[in-house]
């Protein structure tokens, strides 16, 4: 992406998720999936559509027909002669490897953003829902029907900048601590905050000594449970009283929820998409999308 030439206008918030859409999708991106594909199209360019489809929430023949009458968009996205078929980006949605891609790009957002504060003095993790239909939960009870399955988004997000480490997407419901592993491994290889906060759905031994010993990194999580006579297993759960959590600044966990509240007034609560890849890959790219727009 060019400078802006004297007197160009500068650009929307629109403008500037696609470009650094862009820029970010040539890091992670071969310009093709396959040696003998028609090439009509790089997958950064079919990855900036789809993180504008998310960012937008609409549909994949609604951010096709916003980019039709966008000259400048088009531009940014290097599609100024020829726009892809709503069943391209469907079927590039599709593909197994598109959601480690994207988890990959917000990763490097996140670290990104560590880095230019020094590294972070803390994270925080946790997990939300993202619903699978758009109805309502008020008319969903009155018709009788309740929510069975949602798209659970996991992370580690840094405090301060609000901004993911690391990122695990699953079909819930599910315990919290299924995900665990992947968030620090991904969280691990981009940075090392001093502390990290977890509510107590993380409760668990191993969780600390997976931070503690081989990340470096102070725990500091709620205990879920006790035993009879009001001890806490574990050398660490049984450090893990109220006032040590309120030394150790436990209410900086906080910074979770504020990511997860920001993220749904932003990208919306509800997915559009219907089959079980699809749904993760929307998740994937509205994480995506509000990382750029950060």
């Amino acid at each position: 992406m060019g400078k802006r030439s004297k007197g160009e206008a500068k650009p929307t918030v629109i403008e500037r998720v696609a470009e650094m859409a862009m820029v970010l999708g040539g890091r992670h991106l071969a310009d093709y999936g396959a040696t003998r594909s028609r090439h009509d199209f790089t997958q950064r360019q079919l990855m900036g559509c789809l993180i504008l489809r998310a960012y937008l929430k609409t549909t994949y023949r609604g951010v096709l027909e916003l980019l039709a009458v966008s000259p400048q968009q088009r531009r940014r996205l290097g599609l100024e002669e020829k726009l892809p078929h709503f069943t391209t980006l469907q079927k590039f949605s599709a593909r197994s490897a598109v959601v480690e891609i994207a988890k990959k790009m917000v990763a490097s957002i996140g670290a990104a953003a560590a880095r230019a504060q020094g590294g972070p003095p803390a994270a925080a993790m946790d997990s939300t829902g993202l619903a699978t239909t758009v109805a309502s939960e008020r008319f969903r009870s009155r018709t009788g029907r309740r929510c069975s399955q949602w798209v659970k988004v996991s992370a580690v997000v840094c405090c301060g900048s609000l901004l993911p480490l690391g990122l695990e997407l699953s079909l819930g419901p599910s315990n919290d601590r299924v995900q665990v592993a992947g968030l620090l491994d991904q969280a691990e290889a981009v940075s090392r905050p001093g502390r990290l906060y977890a509510d107590a759905g993380y409760d668990a031994e191993k969780i600390h000594r997976r931070c503690r010993d081989q990340w470096g990194v102070e725990s500091v999580i709620k205990p879920a449970s006790r035993c009879a006579d009001g001890t806490r297993k574990g050398t660490w759960r049984a450090t893990m009283s109220p006032g040590h959590l309120k030394a150790r600044g436990y209410g900086r966990r906080w910074n979770v929820e504020s990511y997860f509240s920001a993220l749904k007034r932003t990208a919306g609560h509800a997915l559009a998409a219907r089959k079980s890849n699809t749904l993760l890959a929307e998740a994937a790219f509205m994480v995506l999308a509000y990382a750029l727009r950060r």
